[in-house]
């Protein structure tokens, strides 16, 4: 069994809200432009330490690149790291984003309590 046909592990709410504001940001995700995109599109903070902790989670699950970018001399001379979705990224996030449509499948919008 090839790992495109295993279904992908389950994403946390946190993974699946960086992994769409790296999608939304493009060439120029990295952690600052992350968190805003994140706490911009929700309306809730999102500390910077989370996001960097979550990227370096999907990077090791192999769900996102890096890469360094070049020293900037507002930043004294440090470089930034942007990031990247890979092809992974983008099945485990489907795959989240489906399950999620499915469970909503059929309630009122609004949703109501019974």
């Amino acid at each position: 069994m090839s790992d495109k046909s295993l279904p992908p592990a389950p994403l946390g709410e946190f993974e699946q809200l960086v992994l769409l504001a790296v999608l939304q940001a493009g060439a120029s995700a990295y952690g600052a432009v992350i968190q805003r995109e994140i706490e911009t599109r929700t309306g809730r903070e999102a500390a910077l330490g989370a996001v960097y902790t979550t990227l370096l989670r999907l990077e090791a699950k192999d769900l996102v690149a890096s890469r360094v970018g070049e020293p900037l001399p507002e930043r004294g001379g440090r470089r930034r790291k942007y990031y990247r979705v890979l092809p992974a990224g983008i099945r485990h996030l489907e795959a989240s984003l489906a399950a999620l449509r499915r469970m909503a499948a059929g309630l009122p919008s609004p949703l109501e309590l019974p």
